[in-house]
């Protein structure tokens, strides 16, 4: 018989259904023995490129002869990006040209972004934006040899959406319940007891595993920057007729108590959670009401509204009560079987423009020194492709943004094109991880303020690698 303690049936799929339209707040307190640095501000915000985003088609070679050979392996992809033609975004005359402060990490070979991409590309060369390069899950250093020989001891289920997806964000396969940024914000609470935690972890998206943590368990904020209103509220669940105020009244006022009794704990903790919930959401309406709305505009597609709520809702933080924050927001369309040339590019536009935006907005409220943007994804693609598009892969290529970001630089490995290397899996040429997820972890949570105590708590693996801060943060 399986045992569900109240703990995991509150932070998982049936409370957050119960409350996800008004948030959830966890009434549990944390302990004393973390020493997390929480002085001052501070905010990671985690893109989850949702799909598998192609790093070859991201990152692309630029001298003549690396971007020679990548033309060679995808043929086909680059015949449907009509990259002879001298309008098409794959034209080499047509690429951005990086320039790294540090070049002699791809031994002088040279790269670039597509133009898609010009915003990020501003940004690395302003020295916000710094790249690492061929990240992904790994349990210990693997190698081309040891999977040649059957030796490595790999993740579980690797290729698969929903699995990877949760090996990165909580290092095992779909139904893990803590990720690891929710145990950093356990580690935030524990060592600021004055905190509010219903606002350390945001998420402006789906509720996915990355924010739980034992204590922490995420707050959401809708698309368009305010809290989620609650349930009793929306006229397609009790209509819309003024006379049945008094009994939406009543209705809200039961479901917002937080001193329930109940000889079910299950009902009793529901309810708290439920109340706490809404009283969170009042208490970030009420500290929004008089905020002057940013100079910056966003764009009004789904992502740049998410980075918009988070903008927002940075900026009142101090009313909040939360030193350090965790936000989580995602963008979707990057599984591109097919078609690779007719979509990738709008999923470039659309989160290059947000993140741009983004940062004007944070320059405004002066946080942008205070606030790093990094993206995940399920996992890189194959470099080999399949005519029209790519298959899935291991590691990939991702961005950190910031004030603090040691930007303009290249982390990491950048292989070239060649899937018979010692990068490549021995089929389909999946870039073997040189980077675990954890390294990339710890070194945005020590930037966060967590001891190596903390960071080892949270991230299992990480005993097992060399080094625990990559260094792209100051």
């Amino acid at each position: 018989m399986a045992f569900v303690s109240r703990r995991h049936f509150l932070s998982g799929a049936g409370a957050l259904s119960f409350t996800a339209g008004i948030g959830a707040l966890s009434s549990m307190t944390a302990g004393k023995s973390w020493a997390a640095n929480v002085s001052g501000y501070k905010a990671l915000v985690c893109v989850c490129l949702k799909g598998g985003m192609d790093q070859a088609d991201t990152i692309l070679p630029f001298d003549q002869s690396s971007y020679n050979e990548l033309a060679r392996v995808r043929e086909e992809l680059f015949e449907a990006y009509d990259s002879t033609s001298v309008s098409s975004s794959r034209n080499r005359n047509n690429l951005l040209k990086l320039n790294p402060v540090n070049p002699d990490q791809v031994g002088g070979r040279e790269l670039a972004m597509p133009r898609e991409l010009s915003a990020l590309h501003t940004m690395f060369e302003d020295g916000d934006l710094a790249l690492l390069g061929n990240v992904g899950p790994l349990i210990e250093p693997t190698s081309r040899a040891q999977l040649e020989s059957n030796t490595a001891i790999l993740p579980a289920r690797l290729f698969s959406h929903n699995d990877q997806r949760s090996t990165w964000m909580a290092f095992g396969v779909e139904g893990e319940r803590r990720g690891w940024g929710g145990l950093f914000a356990d580690a935030v609470l524990a060592s600021s007891p004055s905190a509010d935690p219903a606002f350390v972890s945001v998420s402006a998206t789906s509720n996915d595993v990355f924010l739980s943590g034992d204590v922490a368990t995420p707050f959401r904020v809708s698309s368009n920057g305010a809290a989620r209103p609650d349930l009793v509220n929306q006229g397609k669940y009790l209509g819309f007729d003024p006379a049945d105020d008094e009994a939406r009244a009543l209705i809200r006022e039961h479901l917002a108590q937080t001193e329930f009794n109940h000889r079910n704990i299950f009902a009793q903790d529901i309810q708290t959670s439920a109340g706490r919930a809404i009283e969170a959401s009042d208490r970030l309406l009420l500290a929004r009401e008089n905020q002057e709305p940013f100079a910056t505009e966003f764009g009004s597609d789904n992502f740049g509204q998410q980075l918009k709520s988070v903008a927002e809702t940075i900026k009142i933080q101090s009313y909040l009560n939360a030193p350090r924050q965790i936000f989580y927001v995602s963008s979707g369309g990057f599984d591109t079987h097919d078609n690779q040339a007719g979509t990738l590019g709008d999923r470039h536009s659309e989160i290059a423009n947000a993140i741009a935006a983004f940062k004007a907005a944070m320059t405004e409220i002066g946080q942008w020194d205070n606030t790093v943007v990094f993206t995940m994804s399920d996992f890189g693609r194959t470099l080999i492709g399949n005519g029209d598009g790519t298959d899935h892969g291991w590691g990939g290529h991702q961005f950190i943004v910031g004030g603090q970001v040691n930007g303009k630089r290249l982390y990491g490995d950048f292989p070239a094109a060649e899937p018979g290397s010692r990068f490549y899996t021995p089929s389909r040429g999946r870039l073997i991880p040189t980077t675990a997820v954890e390294q990339y972890a710890a070194s945005l949570g020590r930037w966060f303020g967590l001891t190596n105590a903390e960071l080892a708590a949270a991230l299992p693996n990480l005993g097992n690698f060399d080094h625990s801060d990559l260094g792209f943060l100051g």
